[in-house]
């Protein structure tokens, strides 16, 4: 073959191949951008905070979500509305509690340093349960305006679906976010029960409850809806301002319940500040322990025995 022919064959493989990854590359980069899109949608309908690429802690947010623990826990941070993964969380309440054990070791005694982590991982999932009731709390707050919404829609004659998706661009947080989750789900088939059971289940309360069969309902048997919503806009107003008197009557009892437990804990500094070394002396035994145990346990019923009767459900 001659010589002019090999270079013009070497030219034409080596234009086909840079051809090929140019070909490749796109290919490459449009299912990358693909995969991203799709990853954003499902974590929108789910609430779920988005791993991946710019998240701290990805390798530990991957493997924890896929335990029985993760899964829970990335639930239960859905349900709060905190932009937080589960890696995240995870690796800060590991922080937290390493740095709580070393400084009530160092404060106190070496006896309360996992008496310290404990409190620390418990009040952890306090703080995602407060978050949660807050975050349902304010729905709650939200219902009122969104039957005023639902019902001036149905009596303009616009469909109940659509009345959603509006309800959803006009209100805010978590209201809006909420049924944008609903409109999504209806927008790729879901029915209109499935949707409104789903988000009864994530944020329960009677009063959502009462507005979901009522809308179900009045899908499925096709009666009057306007009339229906208007009613239940004045009993949600009503009882939005009774639970709001009950609550400021019971405030008192709810800060007492949070105080008894500290008032053993400033005992404790208060004892270590007039004789120090007392409590390493008093944990160094047995009994000691044992006291402390049990003195700890009965602040921690106090505290659930006030807060249980501080509870009314309205």
């Amino acid at each position: 073959m001659p010589l002019d022919d090999i270079a013009l064959l070497t030219l034409g493989v080596t234009l086909l191949c840079a051809v090929l990854a140019v070909v490749g590359l796109r290919l490459y980069a449009t299912g990358r951008e693909r995969h991203r899109a799709l990853v954003d949608r499902l974590s929108d309908d789910h609430g779920l905070p988005r791993p991946g690429h710019g998240r701290r802690f990805a390798a530990v947010d991957r493997r924890l979500r896929a335990t029985r623990l993760g899964r829970g826990l990335e639930l239960r941070l859905a349900a709060t509305g905190l932009d937080v993964t589960p890696g995240e969380f995870f690796v800060g309440l590991l922080a937290v509690v390493a740095g709580v054990w070393i400084v009530a070791q160092a404060v106190l005694a070496p006896f309360f340093g996992p008496i310290a982590a404990l409190a620390a991982v418990w009040s952890a999932y306090a703080f995602l349960n407060w978050q949660r009731q807050k975050r349902i709390e304010k729905f709650i707050n939200q219902l009122p305006e969104l039957s005023r919404i639902l019902a001036n829609a149905t009596q303009a004659g616009l469909a109940l679906r659509t009345a959603l998706g509006m309800a959803a661009e006009e209100l805010e947080a978590p209201a809006g976010e909420e049924l944008a989750k609903v409109s999504d789900k209806l927008a790729v088939g879901h029915s209109l029960d499935e949707a409104l059971d789903e988000l009864a289940a994530r944020l329960p309360s009677r009063e959502l409850v009462v507005l979901v069969t009522t809308l179900v309902l009045s899908n499925r048997a096709g009666g009057t809806v306007v009339g229906s919503l208007r009613n239940l806009t004045k009993t949600l107003e009503e009882r939005k301002e009774t639970r709001r008197e009950v609550r400021t009557q019971l405030s008192q009892v709810v800060v007492t319940a949070y105080v008894v437990p500290f008032l053993g804990l400033g005992t404790l500094l208060l004892m270590n500040r007039i004789a120090p070394g007392a409590i390493d002396r008093m944990t160094a035994t047995f009994l000691g322990q044992a006291a402390v145990v049990v003195a700890f346990a009965l602040y921690a019923v106090g505290f659930f025995v006030i807060r249980r009767i501080s509870k009314i459900d309205v």
